[in-house]
């Protein structure tokens, strides 16, 4: 403590100004005035000595919390409820060392989650790429008739057309969660929207020969992205058309409030287990209703894509009955 030049300099302040009062004071007054003002001099600058000492010690304590911390020990609490400087900073920095934890937990839960995906996409991709390597070998056989190598070549290429969705699909998540996704705020009319979404999947739709009702008033809409809501849209209808039989109905209703706008899809299809609706919108997850060429992000992209732009789903099924998601795109308040 005492080598710290600030110490040594207030010592020497106080000291100088006793001998100048001690002086001072046994040159005007008496020597006994002196000594009195020599002994509190030497008291004052004595409790000073031991107050500024203690300081040093609790600041060491605070500097060796701090070390663990920098470890990675968050269970230290170094609160108190005194009074002073020196409390209030005690409970600052258990404050940061409260974020700092719920930080590491939620960085050790991201760790977990990346390796998690990486797996999933690894399993994704490898069962295309394995398949496309076997048809690619039978294709170079000479011998192989024509049928067959049509068929072969049909198959690579649906695969491929699965891994370049897959990898697009993996690509738009991400700058959705990482933020770099600008959406824009136009006036998007839901019938016009709606009609868009269909498109894609139209075909589909004809092969099952399913029935789409839109019922709606032409005026209903919402401020978002009418791109990015369509690419959200498609992945809901598509889960749609692939659980509903042949010469199912998907409905699509939508009305608007002073507080959102809301959009309800609706199918009569095979409908969603109760133990899976919590996860449906999880990265990855399939169902157990879910189909063997199903990957588990539709639902995820779509539920990214909507609550990035001030708005909700929730789903609704009942096994065997069809399954409902219910859209709402708040209106922003002033």
């Amino acid at each position: 403590m005492l080598r710290n030049r600030e110490v040594q300099y207030l010592l020497l302040v106080m000291c100088s100004i006793s001998l100048v009062s001690i002086g001072l004071v046994w040159f005007y007054f008496s020597f006994m005035s002196a000594l009195f003002i020599f002994i509190t001099a030497v008291l004052l600058i004595g409790t000073s000595i031991l107050f500024t000492r203690w300081r040093y010690k609790e600041i060491e304590k605070l500097s060796s919390y701090l070390r663990k911390i920098s470890s990675g020990d968050f269970s230290l609490d170094v609160r108190d409820n005194h009074e002073g400087e020196l409390s209030i900073l005690k409970n600052d920095i258990y404050k940061v060392t409260l974020m700092l934890s719920e930080q590491g937990v939620n960085l050790q839960q991201d760790k977990i989650q990346l390796t998690d995906a990486i797996s999933d996409i690894s399993h994704q991709l490898k069962t295309p790429l394995t398949s496309m390597v076997v048809m690619a070998d039978l294709l170079s056989d000479a011998k192989l008739n024509e049928t067959k190598r049509t068929e072969f070549t049909k198959n690579i290429r649906i695969q491929l057309e699965r891994i370049d969705w897959l990898v697009s699909s993996l690509l738009k998540l991400s700058k959705i969660d990482a933020g770099t996704i600008q959406f824009k705020q136009d006036t998007v009319v839901v019938k016009d929207m709606i009609r868009k979404s269909i498109e894609p999947i139209s075909i589909p739709i004809d092969i099952k020969q399913q029935t789409v009702e839109i019922k709606g008033h032409d005026t209903v809409s919402f401020y978002g992205d009418f791109n990015w809501t369509v690419e959200a849209m498609v992945n809901i209808l598509k889960n749609c058309v692939e659980h509903t039989q042949e010469g199912g109905v998907i409905s699509l209703t939508f009305s608007e409030n002073t507080l959102f706008t809301e959009i309800v899809i609706k199918d009569d299809g095979t409908g969603i287990l109760k133990e899976d609706i919590p996860y449906i919108f999880k990265r990855f997850y399939k169902g157990k209703n879910a189909g063997e060429e199903s990957i588990g992000i539709g639902l995820a992209m779509a539920y990214s894509i909507i609550t990035s732009q001030n708005g909700d789903i929730q789903v609704e099924s009942v096994e065997g009955k069809g399954t409902q998601f219910r859209i709402k795109f708040y209106k922003h308040t002033i």
